[in-house]
């Protein structure tokens, strides 16, 4: 059995959009992988996004649209790149 590569689904757009450090908007959402009231981690096409805060709520979430509400004390936001393709090799090595 040959190997078939599956096809890519297409990257979505992914924007954030802040009002007064308490409401956070968000586009290419793909996952939450954990929240509690001090963090949300969430894996958006851009690679992995962690916010900090306090009192941080989930006010609307639409994975399959990719889109996100947040609301809370936003003091931090960080990016983790998204892992790329091609063999362990090329990724050490590349």
């Amino acid at each position: 059995m040959a190997y078939e590569e599956q096809p890519r689904l297409p990257q979505r757009e992914h924007a954030l959009t802040i009002s007064g450090r308490e409401r956070m908007s968000l586009s290419g959402v793909e996952d939450v992988s954990g929240f509690d009231e001090s963090m949300v981690v969430l894996s958006t096409s851009l690679g992995e996004l962690t916010v900090r805060g306090e009192e941080l709520h989930i006010d609307k979430i639409d994975l399959d649209a990719g889109q996100l509400e947040l609301r809370g004390r936003i003091r931090e936001l960080s990016y983790d790149e998204a892992a790329s393709g091609g063999s362990l090799w090329s990724r050490l090595f590349g």
